[in-house]
């Protein structure tokens, strides 16, 4: 059905001279009937206090009443939430402290909100930068982390650690901190393969740089200990490795996807199997996610690509390199739909992307029809312009 334009802006394009865009009336989504078929995490953004008196480079101040309401508007799209990961600003602005005081506000407003999932994130990042440590010293720096949140009653994400890629001489290394963490923990939990392209501390993850390689000693940890683990997910970019793995896991292992380039068609799957998702793009498609799966849940394959196709166009420009800064985007994304009263993020990360960067960025959600409600986007998109000279 063609969608009515409704509104004009002025834009920069790439010569930096003004042109007319017209916005559209956004789509209309449904909310979910019935559970998916596929399980869907959204990794979620925390929102900042922009009246804090931190120093925002230094310490991270959070809108937490407004990063709770945050969480409750995924839920209602029928997601589940994997709190306090990269997306969060985890490693980029939000530390331990504040991630575990994330993870128990979140918690607590889940017990309110029927069906609500949550997983979070459980790694070594209190550990200095600045400093190396031994395997042992990692080791219980995992350990804390994963007791903390089992304390509140949470589930973990195993989150990749900076202070083991830096400290482990082998795959064997790997091994026995994996090996350790894994045969304490109290449900199973998922795994999180983040790769360099999101955090280039984390190259040679596993034991090697080739990512065949590191799928293979990978693998042999999870067939080690898949009574402990519910999934992996890895977030390479590359749906080919991520197939291959997908098909090579123990039984009753998710694969979980964290392509956000290639994610439709890897949660659709083939006919040797399909990816669950836990994915950051999913923080600002919600209601177009929420659809597709519910489309994809009774068998409508051709709505559900309808829904997403626009959606995969959105998320390679929102991760495009540097990949790390995608965070920007997707508090973006918040901001010009309601979601928050300003455009400030942790760790004055908001300067991560360009002008122009955001002026695309802004059409592709028109043409995803995610713009919500597009006089407040148009207003907001307009400030930033103001702030940029434009207009």
């Amino acid at each position: 059905m063609k969608r009515d334009t409704i509104l004009a802006i002025k834009l920069p394009g790439a010569g930096g001279s003004l042109e007319d865009y017209a916005v559209r009336e956004p789509k209309s989504f449904r909310r979910p009937a019935k559970p998916f078929t596929r399980r869907a995490l959204a990794a979620a953004h925390v929102v900042a206090d922009p009246f804090s008196t931190r120093e925002p480079w230094l310490e991270p101040a959070i809108d937490w009443e407004a990063t709770i309401a945050y969480r409750r508007h995924l839920w209602s799209w029928g997601l589940g939430i994997a709190e306090a990961m990269d997306t969060a600003q985890r490693g980029m602005g939000l530390d331990w402290p504040s991630s575990l005081e994330l993870i128990k506000k979140t918690l607590d407003a889940a017990r309110d909100a029927p069906g609500a999932f949550v997983a979070s994130g459980a790694g070594t990042d209190h550990l200095s930068l600045h400093k190396e440590f031994s395997i042992e010293e990692i080791i219980s720096a995992y350990e804390a982390q994963c007791a903390s949140i089992e304390k509140l009653g949470g589930r973990i994400i195993l989150m990749a650690s900076r202070a083991l890629a830096a400290r482990a001489k082998s795959p064997e290394d790997y091994a026995r901190v994996y090996d350790r963490i894994l045969s304490q923990v109290k449900e199973p939990v998922i795994i999180h393969w983040l790769g360099e392209m999101f955090d280039p501390a984390l190259e040679g993850y596993w034991g090697n740089r080739d990512h065949h390689a590191a799928v293979e000693n990978c693998l042999e940890i999870l067939k080690r200990n898949k009574a402990k683990v519910d999934g992996i997910k890895i977030s390479l970019l590359d749906k080919g490795k991520e197939v291959a793995m997908r098909r090579r896991l123990p039984r009753g292992v998710r694969m979980y996807t964290g392509d956000d380039f290639n994610f439709a068609e890897l949660i659709e799957g083939d006919a040797e199997g399909y990816s669950d998702a836990l994915l950051g793009i999913f923080d600002s498609i919600a209601p177009a996610a929420s659809h597709a799966l519910s489309a994809l849940t009774i068998n409508k394959k051709d709505e559900y690509h309808e829904v997403l196709a626009p959606t995969v166009a959105l998320a390679r420009h929102i991760f495009c390199a540097p990949t790390r800064f995608y965070k920007t985007g997707v508090v973006f994304m918040a901001w010009l739909n309601g979601h928050q009263d300003h455009f400030v993020m942790v760790g004055g990360q908001q300067s991560a992307r360009h002008l122009l960067h955001f002026c695309e960025l802004f059409r592709l959600a028109d043409a995803a029809g995610l713009l919500s409600d597009p006089p407040l986007a148009c207003a907001r998109m307009k400030q930033l312009l103001a702030v940029h000279g434009c207009g």
